[in-house]
């Protein structure tokens, strides 16, 4: 029998063994269920590891999230996939794989998720059948249930690094390289506006966290996230915000435009946004517009003119206002650019580094500092290029020269 096939076996005798109302720290519990497997052991030939891993997964059955733990407890797996309760992928070092474990039903699967959504203070149900949550180490977690879900309980998981990737780390990484990191360094400092794009999974969030290292340690910031996932170390005074679902009755749903509004009332030095996906587009822009710069946020887009092109669209989702003002908005909020894509051979990296430089003819006009030049790929087909100068020089020099801050090294 599998390690899998004998905690089943062995669920129901531990189940009937132990109290499970009573009051078990997780060590007696642990205790409880090595008694439980060392008695079966007894009787059939285990070795000392089937042992330890059927005790782990009988604990993580009524302790932990099942299936999945092992899958949480490896730093090496960055995203989970299950696509329903006997299909799951996970992406280790780039590649998505198969997973070959399984939920012993679609029920268990959705006791998994109820717990994970319970811990946050979220709900999830038919009526209601998607929702965003985290997990205690701020991994992200979507969950779509049926009947939208057509297989079955559906849920992702993305990972995060219990310590948090610096710029140095990205350096080191070929996502940015040194100059271009000092540069941004400088405008973060300096209090430019900072909006960073990027297709899924091309590393946003990271990137934001990294940025975020420069705010200098005495300001205040606010963070606004749908799912609390930064990090940030170094700033001391800072407020984390978090949406929240409607409740049963559908009330009490607080939104991004919600929370960015009552930000306004903190005295913040700088707003971070982790991800703007709507109408929030417009109070983000109106918060950069009113005396808040250093502010920074994600959205997702194929380039740095696509994205424009959304925060317009967002804009308008929420605001009856002409286009030519929406603009206007964008460029006297706006300050820089950063665009990372992810690569073929799975890499992710800064590809655009673009000032926002006014207006021209009713457009935004755009003035690329940085791009990516791709020189081919190596024997092992990773991509080769870099980060590039484009010589023309950064306009907006005010707030550097407000700042005492030179670009010179």
């Amino acid at each position: 029998m599998s390690v899998q096939a004998i905690a089943r076996a062995l669920r129901d005798q531990v189940r009937d063994t132990i109290d499970l109302a009573g009051d078990h720290s997780d060590e007696s519990f642990y205790r409880s269920i090595e008694e439980t497997v060392f008695r079966f052991a007894g009787e059939s030939y285990m070795t000392a590891n089937e042992r330890r891993e059927v005790v782990k997964a009988i604990f993580n059955s009524f302790r932990g999230l099942d299936v999945l733990q092992p899958l949480i407890d490896d730093p090496a797996i960055t995203e989970v996939m299950i696509n329903a309760y006997d299909e799951i992928y996970i992406e280790r070092e780039g590649r998505v794989l198969p997973f070959e474990g399984r939920f012993e039903s679609a029920g268990k699967l959705e006791d998994v998720i109820q717990s994970i959504v319970a811990k946050v203070n979220r709900v999830v149900n038919e009526s209601s059948p998607i929702v965003d949550a985290r997990l205690p180490d701020g991994s992200r977690v979507n969950v779509v249930l049926p009947p939208i879900a057509l297989k079955g309980p559906a849920m992702t998981i993305r990972k995060f690094p219990t310590s948090p990737l610096m710029m140095e780390h990205l350096i080191s990484r070929g996502a940015i390289h040194d100059e271009a990191a000092a540069f941004l360094a400088k405008l973060v400092r300096g209090k430019y506006n900072v909006f960073i794009g990027g297709g899924t999974g091309s590393g946003k969030t990271t990137f934001l966290n990294a940025l975020c290292a420069y705010v200098p340690e005495d300001e205040r910031i606010v963070t606004i996230e749908d799912s609390a996932e930064l990090q940030i170390r170094g700033v001391p005074n800072w407020v984390r915000l978090e949406t929240r679902n409607a409740n049963t009755e559908g009330k009490g749903a607080i939104t991004i435009r919600d929370l960015i509004r009552a930000s306004l009332r903190m005295r913040p030095n700088r707003i971070i946004v982790g991800e703007v996906r709507g109408a929030e587009a417009f109070d983000m822009l109106m918060a950069m517009n009113t005396g808040h710069d250093g502010s920074l946020s994600t959205g997702h887009a194929n380039s740095v003119r696509d994205m424009l092109s959304r925060l317009e669209t967002m804009v308008l989702s929420g605001a009856a206002l002409p286009v030519d003002v929406v603009r206007k908005q964008i460029e006297s909020a706006l300050d820089i650019m950063v665009h990372l894509s992810r690569f073929r051979d799975r890499s992710r990296r800064v590809t655009e580094i673009t000032e926002i430089a006014g207006m021209e003819d009713g457009e935004i006009r755009l003035n690329p500092l940085y791009t990516f030049v791709e020189e081919g790929e190596d024997e092992a087909g990773m991509v080769l290029g870099r980060l590039q100068r484009t010589g023309n020089p950064l306009l907006g020099m005010q707030k550097l020269e407000q700042a005492g801050i030179s670009l010179l090294p």
